[in-house]
This record gives C-alpha cells, structure tokens and sequence, in this order.
C-alpha cells in the first residue's frame, strides 16, 4: 500500500487554513489522560516522563526505540543498523518481552511472544501526545507483568489546536532514508468535537546490505467532550515490508577496517527474504465523570495482524547461515520423490513462507475516585489473543505432491488474560503519603505443544499470579522529597518456552523482588533524582546466545539472579540559555550460578560447563547519557533556534551468560548533533528547519550480537564463520549487528 496524497490534499490545507483565525495552544483533554496506567510527579516508582516536544526534535523517521535512546536505563539497537526496521529497547538490561508497553492504556506487547515489534507502528512517534517510563515493576497495568519496565504511550491527551490545521512534514537521510507525514485537524467544532488524522510514510535502504524498510501507516481519531461525559474513537494502522538482517554480521568482517565493504555485509542473498505484515488497531474510549470525586472509564479495542516472512532454504546460501544441506521433502508433509531411473530424492531447495494471522480483543476499564486526602482507583482488563499460526511452500526444486502454496504445518492458538487490581495513595499528613497496588492476574493458554514422544499434542497452561507492591513519600520541603518502593512481579514464559517443550520439562515462570529507594530535588534551576533498585529474580529465564533458524534466543530458567544499581538524573540551567541534561546508571547484573551446555560435534551431546556469579547477558554495567542544549533565540516571532550536542555511553556487555571475552562488546561512546530553526511566516504558522547528525565522530560499534559456541577435535582451519579459542576444541560463531558510521537527516515541517 502507498499513499501518493501530497497533490490532492493541498487544497484542503488551504481550506483550513483560510477559515483558521489565529493560533492557539494545544488544549490537554484531562478526560481521556491515562491515568490509571500511570503515577503522579511524587510517586514512590522509579518513572520518566517524556514530553511531545522531545519526541519530536529528532522525529525524521527512525523507529520510537532510537527516539528513546536518551531516556535513563536505556539501550538501544538497529538490525539495519541505521534506526529504521527491526529495532529493539533494553531497560536496565531487561528485554523488550520483559517490557510492558500500553497504548492509551491498551495493551502492545504480543500475547504469545510478549515482545514488541515498533516497526507495526510506522510513525506513531508523529501522533504520540507523551511518553511515560516506568522502571522496575512499576504499578498495575494490563497486558503481560512489567518485569522490568513499562512504557506508556498516549495519543489522547491534547487536541493539537482550537482550530483547524494542517501539518507537511518531509525529512531525507544517509541511506536513502526518507519520510514524509501529513497530519490534519479539524480543531474544536461547538466545543465538543474534534477530528484528526495522519498518513505517513517511510523508507530506507538500510546500512546493512539490502537492509530495506517500505513501511505505511494511518492514524484517525474522533471525540466528543461533553460535560459530564465523553467519547473518543481511534484508529491506526501499519504495513511493513522489511528484508531481513536478523542474522547479524561474522564477527571477523567487523575486525577489519571500518569503511571494507564487510561492514554492511548481510548472509541474506535471495530477493525476497522479506518479513511482510500489516497491523491494524481500534480502540473505542469511554470516559463518565457523574461528580468532581469521580472518573469512570471503559476502553474496548481490537487489533488485527496477518502477515509473513519468506525464506530461501537449501543448498547456495552463505556458509555463515549454517545451511550446509538441502531441506528434508518429509519435514515438509511431502513425499520422496522417485526418478524413471529408479533414484530416490529425499531432500530438496525451497522457498516457504511463515504466516501469523492473529485477532486481539477486549475491554479495559477502572474507576477513579478522589477523596480530600485519598486517590483510589479500581481496574483491570479482560483480552483474548487468537493466533493462527501455518508454513506455506510456495516453491520447491522438486515438487513431490505438494502444489504451489502447499500448507506443511497449520495449528492455532487461543490466550486470555484476565487482571484486577486496586490502587491506594494515601496522605497521612501534609508531608508523608503511603501507597498500595494489589493486582490479581489469570492466564489460560490453549496451544499446540510437544508431548512426551515429541509430536504435537494441544495443550492448556493456566496460571495464577498475585502482585502486590507498596511504597511511601516522605516530603522534605516543596522541593525535594524521598520514597521508598517494594514489589513482587510474576510472568509467564513466552510461546516458544511452551511449544518447544513437554510438560515435563517446561520452564517454569519467572518471579521479581523490587525494592528501591530514592530522592528528588527541584527547583527553578535545578532538578535532580537519584535511585537505587534491588532487582531479585527467582527462575528468571536467561538468553544463552545460542539461535534457531529464524533468529529466536533459547532460554532456560536459571534460579538465582539479580540487577543492582543506582540512577542518576538531572537537568541544570548552567546559563540563561544553556541547559544541560544527564542521567546514568551503575549497576552490578549477576547470575549466582548455572550451567552452560554446548554442543559437542564428535559425540553428537552436550557438555557441560558450570558458572558462577556471571554477568546476565546484553546488561552493561555503566550507561550514560548527555544532552547540552543551547537556545540563543527563544522566540518563534523572531525566529527559535536551537542547538544540542547529545552523547550516549554504553559499557562492556556480554552476549552469553559466561562473562568470557570472546562473548563480551566493547564499551562505545557515540555523540549526535541536532538542528532545529522555527519561525513563523505569513504563509505558514509555523516552519520548522532541522537536522540531526548522528555518530559525529564516525565510531564503529556494535550494538548487539548473538553467539553460538561448540566443541571439536576437527581442524579449525575447515570451519568458516568460525574463531577458536586457541589451545582449546572450543568454537564459537558470532553474528553482530553493526551500526552506522557517521549519518544525517534534514527535515522540513510546514504547519498550516
């Protein structure tokens, strides 16, 4: 789907902005605020919030991960390796299947995976209202345990003005990269109605070799604010297309000189190695105020995904791949094909298909009640998931008896998620506050799985968990206050810990104990925070590095971890117009003890090799941020400049849990600088000017990796991809995702 709309809706901007009078601020819709979901400014939980504004000084098209990028805790990384495609978030080391994330309350994670996928949601950064961190446990909200962080995004909490707009955003980069945004609004019709709407599109050829992204979406939205009550309707939708990099680079091609070609090399040759997918969302909100104590709200939503990704598999492809033979005809329900010379043909090349055609429904509601030293809310939220999941071949060398779009597996799925919970601020005096969140999750899971001979049997997994959490607020003075936080999180393994196991010896799920203390300070000039967290995992389940044959992690429970650390936070006004903001934390992130199983190629096992107090995986012990903010011009009349110099430093990580230096990536320290000029026109309300470079100083990193080790009596020399540890039988392989050397984008908005 491509949207060619610049032409045609050229005069409908000079429509609005004929009957537009003068400009007007946004107006905050306080009725459909995500409340529930989120914790005030003195909340006892480790928390972020996140301006529109902010998003939008670097919104030229990249994924909302790398628009994150500055916030406290955070890591990001790009398979292309330029911000736009698959892109991934990490929270004090936690993966994204470990972090909530809620649309307008709605729950985003996948039910089965539990991961989040932003490249679904082309440009939802262009009609985000603000963002909300929450790290740690965090409080109650729907969707799968925050097991490290939520974030919360809202697109309903402001009308972008009183009258009606327009908004032409176009913004090109390195690589190709391009975006181009249309937003209009009808602005507030009688003081009660108010539409809105946004096409987007954005493209790019990637860093890494045939790294392509063509990515499409929509955003529509409808209210109506009535006194006591109101109603909003959205709807937003994405379509992608992106060939795959999920595969990483050979280590050894990163080793060499950073402008050699091997730098963006990708193993993924054939033209269609695509992953192709649309998702649609629709979220209907009901807000009722029957007095000034009273907030009732109810949202229904549904989403709808179906799509697939296309692989070559057989004989041709890299080495690196690990393909070192043709597919199995009877892996595929096909059968062996025998020739007029009485030969038989076992093994074939093909081309197949895996399709995701999945329904995700249902109701969220609380009831919000605000009494003279009290707040209390009751919630929850009822969803079914409905996974269709089957493998097509869509060509094969030898065809057998199957015909083209042959089905060679078919099984669905069936989730729901059921949660209650009530919440509980309470002021004790003028100075201390105490706070409770008492939430009962149940899950019933109904899927295909493995029985004890290992063919496929359906199965049923219900679960139970019971999260409490409390916390208090002791305020010094009106400007610096100190809280304490205690929470239990429980979660439930992901698709593949169920369907790739028996019962017997399926993971178990994961548990947390979060205790943080912390203390802010702000003034007129000066804010500040600091936060320590004790993060206790019990049966937390573990990355080993090593991957399956579409890029998936293998993880088993491991007993005893933790995540300890202290955040830092702040933002100064050195002079009139100099800000400077910072954050960083220091954390210790171990496993007391587990054991590694590696692959042994001479006897066909495992061996087995036990670790103790480990660093966890991709969990970097120092992470730093900075943004130096310079605002010579502060009038959009006159014209508003600004100017930021903005570093990220990431420290050592390691890409198994061994804490070995053939699994660790070293520290990088990548600075950015941005542009942004506005002022206003005759013409134009509004015109802004920006540019973002990004990696300056053009630093070669790696991001993320994935490592595969075994053992071998064999000659090294006849393993490519592979390095050996030498004076050792231990190989290991290793794919890395590279970023991009130093890199641009300029971008022009023209508001009507």
């Amino acid at each position: 789907m491509k949207y060619n709309y610049l032409l045609s809706t050229i005069a409908v901007f000079g429509f609005l902005n004929a009957q537009s009078q003068s400009d007007s601020s946004k107006i905050t819709l306080d009725e459909f605020e995500v409340t529930t979901t989120r914790v005030g400014e003195k909340s006892p939980v480790a928390h972020e919030n996140i301006s529109k504004d902010e998003i939008e000084v670097n919104n030229h098209g990249v994924d909302l991960p790398i628009l994150l990028d500055q916030a406290t805790s955070i890591v990001t990384t790009s398979d292309a390796g330029a911000g736009v495609g698959y892109t991934g978030i990490r929270v004090r080391g936690t993966d994204a299947t470990r972090v909530n994330v809620t649309i307008n309350g709605i729950p985003f994670n996948d039910a089965e995976s539990q991961g989040v996928y932003w490249v679904n949601m082309p440009d939802i950064s262009s009609s985000i209202d603000d963002i909300q961190i929450q790290r740690g446990v965090g409080a109650s909200t729907t969707g799968a345990s925050a097991f490290g962080a939520s974030v919360n995004l809202s697109t309903l909490s402001t009308v972008n003005s009183q009258n009606p707009y327009g908004e032409i955003s176009n913004s090109y980069g390195s690589f190709n990269t391009l975006k181009n945004t249309i937003k209009i609004g009808t602005g507030l019709i009688d003081g009660k109605w108010n539409f809105e709407g946004r096409l987007s599109r954005v493209a790019s050829d990637g860093f890494i070799d045939r790294a392509s992204s063509n990515l499409n979406a929509y955003y529509l939205s409808g209210s109506y604010l009535g006194e006591k009550t109101s109603i909003q309707a959205v709807a937003f939708s994405g379509q992608e297309v992106t060939y795959q990099a999920w595969y990483g680079i050979p280590l050894s091609f990163l080793q060499e000189d950073y402008n050699d070609s091997g730098q963006t090399y990708n193993p993924y040759e054939y033209e269609n190695e695509v992953d192709n997918y649309n998702q649609s969302h629709y979220q209907l909100h009901f807000t009722n105020k029957p007095n000034k104590n009273l907030k009732l709200n109810v949202s229904l939503h549904y989403t709808r995904g179906k799509g697939y990704f296309e692989q070559y598999k057989g004989i041709g492809q890299n080495a690196f791949l690990n393909y070192f033979s043709q597919e199995s005809l009877i892996d595929y329900g096909l059968q062996n094909v025998i020739t007029s010379s009485g030969d038989t043909i076992s093994e074939t090349d093909l081309i197949r298909r895996r399709w995701l055609d999945n329904h995700f429904y249902g109701v969220v509601y609380s009831a919000e009640y605000f009494g003279e030293k009290f707040q209390l809310t009751l919630g929850g939220g009822a969803n079914q998931y409905l996974g269709g999941h089957y493998g097509e071949v869509i060509w094969s060398q030898y065809a057998s008896n199957g015909n083209i779009r042959h089905r060679y597996y078919d099984n669905d799925a069936t989730k729901n998620d059921i949660n209650l919970y009530g919440k509980l601020n309470y002021d004790l005096n003028s100075n201390f506050s105490a706070y409770i969140d008492l939430q009962q999750r149940f899950i019933n899971y109904d899927f295909i799985g493995l029985d004890q001979d290992g063919s496929d049997l359906s199965q049923i997994a219900k679960l139970s968990f019971f999260n409490p959490k409390v916390g208090f607020n002791y305020n010094f003075n009106s400007n610096s206050n100190f809280y304490g936080f205690m929470g239990v999180g429980n979660k439930e393994p992901s698709r593949d810990d169920f369907t790739e196991s028996t019962p017997n010896n399926r993971p178990s799920h994961e548990s947390l104990l979060d205790i943080e203390l912390g203390y802010r300070y702000s003034s007129e000039t000066v804010s500040f925070a600091a936060n320590f967290y004790n993060m206790q995992y019990n049966n937390q389940l573990i990355l080993t590095g090593e991957l399956n044959d579409v890029g998936s992690a293998v993880r088993v429970n491991v007993p005893d971890s933790y995540r300890r650390g202290l955040e830092l936070t702040g933002t100064f006004q050195l002079m009139d117009k100099l800000v400077w903001k910072l954050n960083a934390t220091l954390s210790q992130n171990r496993i007391k003890e587990f054991n590694e199983y590696i692959d042994n190629w001479d006897t066909w096992g495992k061996d087995s090799v036990n670790h103790s107090n480990t660093d966890i995986a991709f969990s970097p012990s120092i992470i730093g941020g900075s943004q130096l903010i310079f605002s010579p011009f502060s009038s959009i009349e006159n014209g508003k400049l600004d100017l930021a110099l903005v570093t990220k430093y990431v420290g050592d990580q390691f890409i198994d849990n061994t804490s070995s230096e053939y699994a660790k990536l070293d520290a990088y320290l990548v600075n950015d600088f941005r542009l942004s000029y506005t002022i206003k026109t005759k013409l134009f309300k509004e015109v802004v000017i920006s540019s973002w470079i990004r990696n300056l100083f053009n630093q070669n990193y790696i991001s993320n990796a994935w490592v595969y080790r075994f053992n071998t009596v064999g000659d090294p020399t006849t393993y490519d991809f592979y390095a050996n540890a030498e004076g050792t039988n231990s190989f290991n392989q290793i794919g890395a995702f590279n970023q991009a050397g130093i890199n641009f984008f300029v971008g022009l908005k023209l508001r009507f």
